[in-house]
């Protein structure tokens, strides 16, 4: 299952209630294409029927179907640029 860093967890939280969300509220990842080489995010105030959930210290990303098989042995990380600008990277999982 896609494991979150603390900066990842922490910049989700941020990003999902500066966008005034709900309660459960999450960002949402689902793959572009069969390979998972392309994704789409978004924030979501649920997930959608068949979402995988991951919830990390507060944290909650919804991974479709498709996103959730690619990114099952990997970890999001998030970088934050001086001007805000936010970066998420996919790395492999540390055993």
């Amino acid at each position: 299952m896609l494991t979150l860093t603390d900066t990842a967890s922490t910049v989700v939280k941020e990003i999902v209630s500066r966008r005034g969300g709900p309660e459960g509220a999450g960002l949402r990842i689902d793959a572009e294409d069969a390979g998972g080489t392309e994704y789409a995010v978004a924030i979501v105030p649920m997930p959608e029927e068949h979402d995988a959930v991951v919830e990390q210290d507060g944290a909650r990303v919804y991974l479709g179907e498709v996103a959730a098989q690619s990114l099952d042995d990997k970890t999001l990380d998030a970088r934050v640029a001086d001007d805000g600008r936010v970066a998420f990277d996919i790395v492999p999982q540390h055993p």
